[in-house]
């Protein structure tokens, strides 16, 4: 068993306030969630407005599957017009690592 994750740090466009910060990061998170099957979730920087930290988790069978869903969840914030993606950490485990 794999499991796996990536944190994206996002700048997002023309956000003034909390308020309008979720009404670009919670569609994003949707259609992550939907499109993928994965846990999606604003997981840092909750306090500034233009910036957020997007974490996706997933377990899978076998590691090339994991690779191309954090690949695939990867490219769709990247393409987002509304948002601009400044870095991104991934991990993968096997669940037989020690």
């Amino acid at each position: 068993m794999w499991i796996g994750w990536i944190e994206c740090d996002v700048l997002l466009g023309d956000v003034h306030s909390l308020k309008e910060k979720r009404s670009v990061v919670r569609p994003i998170l949707a259609e992550i969630r939907r499109r993928f099957d994965v846990s999606a979730v604003e997981a840092g920087l909750h306090d500034q407005h233009r910036r957020t930290i997007l974490g996706v988790g997933l377990v899978a069978a076998d590691r090339s599957h994991l690779i191309e869903v954090l690949d695939a969840v990867e490219r769709l914030v990247a393409s987002r017009p509304e948002i601009e993606l400044l870095s991104v950490r991934r991990r993968d485990l096997n669940s037989e690592d020690t």
